[in-house]
């Protein structure tokens, strides 16, 4: 690239970044949070190629930033304006873990656990990966559950350095230690999980897989996300980088990058398609993006982290139509009333539960 382009390009950039900076109060977005994620993705992906990807995320950056503008210059002047009357908790770093025997541990902030082969600060599991743990010929395996709440998710981090996001209302199953020259196998009985897997050519080529409810998912060193709750008709996997193939019955899928294959569990039946990814996995970053969500899809999300029960009177809720980003460390009532301001749509709240009409 020329050094002119490249000037160009930072111009635009420094424009981009200096409108952010300038945001008037009230804006629901966290400015430092958005550079950084921009600045760490541009970094990941410079060597495919550099314009093409800082523009792309410049622009994700730009609409992020004029949607939460258009929903919130309207609302209200700030959020000291909203007066929060419900009792309702923010989701939370939290789980319980199953160890091999039985015994169960709950897990959350401010809460320390060691084991003879796992250890935890509260806010992540992490395994012992030393050599002779991931290489010996174990007689047997040993297993242990990770179970996510309502209200609340963890991070995870396998034997094999492989990393897992989990969650609200999910679980998933795997061993403390891996057998040599067999497949890293875990299973995701239920749930959602975004995965970093250790490539094979760590582990002296041994595969990673991930079954999930009928779903065989063979991974090669990749980023991926699987959304699998059992009272949805769909299972989704989404590939961030890399590639995987996806095995159901007599079916066989390989993805590409920014590919999701949706599976039907009624008919049986698997489709590709492209998406952006950063809409399918912003749940791992602390954001909920509901474009393209039906109403059904977005009081399903906010139901599990809140862990409050949502009823859906509204009559209209096919017409229910959002564009852009919501942070979720905040009190559901401001997303209720965002949501409340672009749509036609009214909401009580009583207890524990919440009323759509």
């Amino acid at each position: 690239m020329s050094v002119g382009k490249r000037k160009e390009i930072e111009n635009k950039n420094e424009v981009i970044f200096n409108y952010l900076n300038e945001m008037p109060e009230g804006i629901n977005i966290d400015v430092e949070k958005e550079k950084r994620v921009f600045f760490e993705k541009i970094e990941k992906r410079r060597v495919k190629s550099y314009c093409f990807i800082l523009f792309k995320y410049a622009a994700i950056a730009i609409l992020l930033i004029s949607t939460s503008y258009f929903l919130t210059k309207n609302q209200f002047a700030s959020k000291k304006d909203i007066v929060i009357d419900n009792n309702i908790k923010i989701g939370i770093d939290k789980a319980v873990l199953t160890l091999g025997d039985g015994e169960k541990v709950e897990l959350e902030k401010g809460k320390t656990f060691s084991g003879e082969k796992v250890n935890s600060d509260g806010e992540k599991l992490v395994y012992n990966k030393k050599e002779a743990d991931i290489t010996k010929n174990l007689p047997t395996l040993v297993y242990n559950y990770l179970t996510i709440p309502r209200g609340g998710e963890f991070y995870i981090e396998l034997a094999d350095d492989t990393k897992v996001w989990l969650n609200s209302e999910s679980k998933i199953k795997y061993p403390v230690e891996f057998r040599k020259g067999e497949p890293r196998e875990v299973e995701l009985l239920y749930g959602e999980a975004y995965f970093v897997v250790s490539d094979s050519k760590n582990h002296n080529g041994d595969k990673f897989r991930v079954l999930t409810q009928g779903q065989e998912v063979e991974v090669f060193g990749t980023e991926f996300n699987i959304k699998a709750y059992p009272e949805e008709e769909e299972i989704k996997t989404t590939l961030v980088e890399g590639s995987i193939a996806l095995v159901i019955d007599n079916i066989n899928k390989f993805l590409n990058p920014s590919q999701q294959s949706i599976y039907n569990k009624t008919d049986e039946t698997v489709l590709l398609k492209s998406v952006n990814t950063f809409y399918e996995t912003s749940w791992r970053l602390n954001e909920f993006n509901f474009n393209g969500k039906s109403l059904e899809e977005v009081m399903a999300v906010l139901s599990r982290w809140y862990d409050v029960e949502i009823e859906i009177q509204l009559k209209n809720k096919e017409d229910f139509k959002y564009i852009g980003t919501i942070g979720k460390n905040q009190n559901i009532e401001i997303i209720l009333l965002t949501l409340k301001n672009t749509n036609n749509l009214n909401y009580e709240i009583a207890e524990n539960k919440i009323t759509i009409k």
